[in-house]
């Protein structure tokens, strides 16, 4: 996967999470708890999502890199760069 389709897995992600949030603004480089109203539960159902869609493990150490954006996509690319979702 790109760059840019994880960027949109993860904007699909946090629209099903949060559907009332605008996400068109969104900014990369600042956390999404600055951005949105999400909390730990909110934050751990995006791990949850891409570990049902995807199969990919993120351990607990791991989490401060799904942050922003963009460090989430710069986390993802090695993990899902041959993925396919399930």
């Amino acid at each position: 996967m790109s760059a840019e389709q994880i960027r949109q897995v993860i904007l699909g992600i946090l629209s099903r999470i949060a559907p009332d949030e605008d996400l068109s603004n969104l900014k990369d480089a600042v956390p999404f708890r600055e951005q949105m109203e999400l909390d730990s539960m909110d934050f751990l159902d995006i791990v949850m999502e891409l570990r049902k869609m995807y199969r990919v493990q993120i351990p607990e150490e791991d989490y401060g890199n799904l942050g922003t954006m963009a460090s989430t996509v710069s986390y993802l690319t090695p993990l899902l760069k041959d993925a396919t979702p399930v």
